[in-house]
């Protein structure tokens, strides 16, 4: 992980709109990405395109070389819950698919954003894991409201899929993002004030000019996760499926802005 700056940087005028240009990139590779999610379709096709469309926009993949990282955006598949690497990999009917793209535009801001898609029809517990992963998101942003404390935000990732028996991956978490793909603050998607001032985080009121990448990661199963010997790819420690959605978006003096701008994929379940 590299260093993150000590001090949370504000965005307002022209450096907010350097991030929403970046943001509706990243969101329109996204979505065409996502488009190509078929069966018979190898991970590796869906890399090879996003890298396409990143340099047809004029920008540059913000993973590629990150520490080594080999592919042009993240793509996870079933029990893969993120940093997957594009391949050889043939996704297949009921598979779920991870698929996170990040870019830097060429005046170096960075759009950040990430969504699960379903292959051809999958199972009810699948349904109810990404309908619940995606709702979770849109309640911690319906947190990013200036004033309130960021554990209010994280913590509300938690809430809402515990009751539905899902679980919050703990080891990886959101950011802040700018000029950088990790900004401080960091942004977990759950909250216990002694773990936290063991792991350092900070717990800020939230202030206009803050932009997060806020992106809850769900698991069906145990929330203990390991890491394959690609030294990238994250997987669940039970083999369950899990899901990932994201979201980069500004703090205002009123509702939240979503940078990353696209289409709900489900209805809410649970609370």
């Amino acid at each position: 992980m590299a260093k993150r700056k000590s001090r949370i940087q504000l965005r307002h005028g022209s450096e907010a709109d350097g991030l929403r240009e970046a943001g509706k990139i990243a969101a329109s590779v996204l979505g065409k990405c996502a488009e190509m999610v078929a069966p018979g379709v190898t991970t590796g096709e869906i890399d090879t395109a996003a890298g396409e469309l990143i340099a047809e926009a004029g920008c540059k993949s913000a993973f590629l070389g990150y520490k080594g990282f080999p592919g042009q955006i993240c793509i996870s598949v079933n029990e893969e819950v993120v940093h997957g690497i594009g391949g050889g990999r043939v996704l297949n009917e009921s598979d779920v698919v991870k698929v996170d793209v990040g870019i830097e535009t060429p005046a170096g801001w960075i759009g950040d954003n990430a969504k699960t898609i379903p292959v051809g029809s999958i199972s009810e517990e699948a349904e109810t894991l990404l309908a619940a992963t995606e709702a979770s998101l849109f309640a911690a942003i319906d947190c990013a409201r200036e004033g309130e404390l960021l554990s209010k935000l994280c913590g509300s990732v938690e809430a809402y899929v515990a009751p539905l028996g899902l679980t919050v991956v703990k080891q990886f978490v959101g950011h802040g993002v700018g000029r950088q793909l990790h900004e401080e603050p960091q942004v977990p998607n759950y909250w216990d004030e002694e773990e936290m001032r063991n792991r350092r985080f900070k717990n800020p009121r939230l202030q206009a000019g803050m932009v997060l990448a806020i992106e809850p990661m769900v698991n069906a199963g145990t929330d203990e996760v390991l890491i394959l010997e690609d030294d990238w790819t994250v997987i669940t420690a039970d083999r369950a499926l899990s899901a990932h959605f994201e979201h980069t978006i500004l703090v205002t003096d009123g509702d939240p802005e979503i940078l990353t701008p696209r289409a709900r994929s489900y209805e809410p379940v649970g609370l």
